[in-house]
């Protein structure tokens, strides 16, 4: 064959295509002599090589060895741009070798509409592609763990969701509930299939309703949005997941580019519903890089598996176990309120992310509130406790100026509150404890706050927190300010550091709001009681944690290490009560304030 000929041709974009190659005389090295002498032959003949050697990135342009890209997990070598996957080769990828069985091969939709061609269109796919249809589902393994996967494959019309494609997904949901698997889903789709019109609009409803059964059920769905993912699978299945994963710059949305701007009139920006802005905007936990997405989905899978149980308890030092006996509180050093407030706003003071480190092992991060944003004032994710998978959130302020500054300081917005809430809701469903973490002035105070409902964002977490049905520990660590460090603390019980505070607001405000004079702050952080020694004789808090001289995150396990021991002891005594026993005491809590 010709060089012309030598790269695979496909009519998109995002597959592997090469444009005509020309080669002139000065490329061939080839004398006049010589190309005259050759009988039969054209100035412009070029060299034959096999079909298929080699493939062409649309991103760098480079032609590169076909074998070289799908040892690389199909990723460009030359500058890391991601092809598309066959839906075989996509499996094989992520399960265990030999562990895949299929299901529900051999399904037709027909021609519901009767639309000129489309039968013939489907038959001609199913033999170039050799794929019955634009969904492969089954059972397989992942690290050892039964899971239910369903791949898309855009090769078979754009991996559109027709009747056999919505059939098959909601086989699978339905199979995975009733045998209580995990199901994880590859969306890769142009939407909704066009040639079956209404029928098709209806599979967005019919694997919407299996999912919703799945999740009553208790079971965990996962979805990794592949480029590109759009229309009506985006608005079904692909946006429905317990936890939402992406490869990187994978086009997302809803209505398509091209759709937008004739819309509009405007020229999108650029990375406008690629991956990354999802994640800026809530809607995605996770952008994972190819090589690493089967190690994710074991680690998710993992942490969602049943029976996990607190494993034996961590060597304390004697030195840890004299602190917790000595029974130190906020009133064996003589400081000032106003002392203790300085100390709690210390910039070198150990933040969130340092307990997380000290505490928990197998961390994973999630991100967004699935409306707007995701706000990096709050942290959390899932994480294990001596082998316990537990559910982790914490105000994070940052440990420099620019974390102090892409934090906000450590003051949420009410992104950062509904992101919280989305992750408690989510350890209700599979019964996590949730640990939080609180260290901020106060809620932010800002216009874009108030129109996305700062109010009602606070109010909402006080409402859904007070009926968990999983224990809820929160821990003061620094500045607890307001109402924004109560939206994380309805707790069944709270804790906090010798030199932390917890406060209607912060001593200036009261200062000025009482007082007409913010300078007299320190005076008002005697009046109000404040710190955690005046709190646990309130009975506000329940216990407090002294701290070392110089408290920093060097030595932040002086602390942590008694911490865990009584982490420990509380999921142990609070694991033992049922739901009713466990929302009863907290309610009795704030009842008695």
């Amino acid at each position: 064959m010709k060089l012309s000929n030598m790269f695979k041709k496909t009519n998109r974009k995002n597959y592997i295509s090469l444009a005509d190659v020309q080669m002139t005389d000065s490329h061939r090295n080839i004398s006049e002599g010589e190309s005259a002498a050759a009988s039969g032959k054209t100035k412009d003949a070029v060299p034959e090589v096999p079909e298929g050697l080699m493939k062409k990135c649309n991103a760098c342009k480079a032609a590169v060895l076909a074998e070289s890209i799908r040892d690389n997990y199909y990723v460009c070598p030359k500058c890391g741009n991601y092809f598309s996957v066959p839906a075989m080769r996509r499996i094989s990828m992520v399960v265990d070798r030999g562990s895949f069985q299929e299901w529900d091969t051999g399904l037709v939709s027909g021609n519901p509409l009767r639309y000129k061609g489309y039968e013939e269109k489907v038959e001609a796919l199913r033999e170039k592609t050799r794929l019955d249809e634009a969904v492969i589902t089954g059972k397989a393994k992942i690290g050892g763990s039964d899971v239910v996967i369903g791949v898309c494959d855009g090769r078979f019309m754009m991996g559109s969701m027709g009747k056999v494609v919505g059939e098959k997904i909601t086989r699978a949901i339905e199979r995975a509930t009733d045998e209580k698997m995990p199901v994880i889903i590859f969306a890769c789709s142009g939407g909704a299939r066009m040639q079956e019109g209404i029928h098709s609009l209806m599979q967005m409803a019919k694997t919407s309703a299996a999912l919703k059964r799945h999740h009553d059920a208790g079971q965990l769905y996962v979805t990794v949005s592949t480029n590109p993912t759009t229309g009506g699978v985006t608005a079904s299945f692909a946006m429905l997941g317990d936890i939402i994963l992406a490869e990187p710059k994978a086009l997302i949305g809803f209505a398509g580019p091209r759709v937008i701007e004739q819309t509009i009139g405007q020229k999108l920006p650029k990375g406008f519903q690629r991956s990354e802005f999802l994640l800026e905007h809530g809607f995605v936990d996770k952008i994972v890089e190819r090589p690493q997405l089967r190690q994710t989905l074991e680690h998710i899978i993992k942490l969602h598996e049943k029976n996990e149980k607190l494993q034996e308890e961590k060597v304390i030092t004697a030195a840890a176990k004299s602190g917790m006996k000595n029974g130190k509180t906020a009133g064996s050093r003589r400081m000032t309120a106003w002392d203790r407030v300085q100390l709690s706003r210390k910039k070198n003071r150990p933040v969130g992310l340092d307990y997380i480190q000290n505490l928990f092992t197998d961390f994973i991060e999630f991100h967004g509130d699935r409306y707007y944003k995701d706000d990096p004032a709050i942290v959390g994710g899932i994480a294990r406790f001596h082998g316990l998978p537990v559910t982790v959130i914490a105000q994070e302020k940052g440990r420099n100026t620019k974390e102090n500054i892409e934090n906000n300081f450590g003051m949420p917005s009410p992104d950062g509150y509904r992101k919280a809430l989305r992750l408690m809701k989510q350890a209700e469903k599979f019964g996590r404890p949730v640990i939080c973490f609180v260290d901020t002035p106060g809620a932010f105070c800002g216009l874009e706050a108030e129109e996305r409902g700062q109010g009602e964002a606070i109010a909402r977490n006080l409402f859904e927190m007070s009926g968990l049905k999983v224990p809820v520990l929160s821990v003061v660590i620094g500045e607890g300010g307001s109402g924004g460090a109560l939206a994380m603390a309805v707790a069944d019980e709270v804790w906090m550091l010798e030199n932390s505070i917890y406060s209607i607001l912060s001593p200036e405000g009261f200062a000025s709001i009482l007082w007409k004079d913010s300078k007299r702050a320190s005076e008002a952080a005697g009046v109000m009681r404040l710190t955690a020694g005046d709190l646990k004789k309130a009975g506000v808090v329940e216990r407090v944690f002294t701290e070392p001289e110089d408290f920093t995150a060097e030595t932040l396990t002086e602390v942590t290490n008694i911490m865990d021991t009584c982490i420990r002891e509380f999921l142990e005594s609070r694991m033992k009560l049922s739901v009713e026993e466990l929302t009863e005491r907290r309610y009795e809590r704030f009842r008695r304030m």
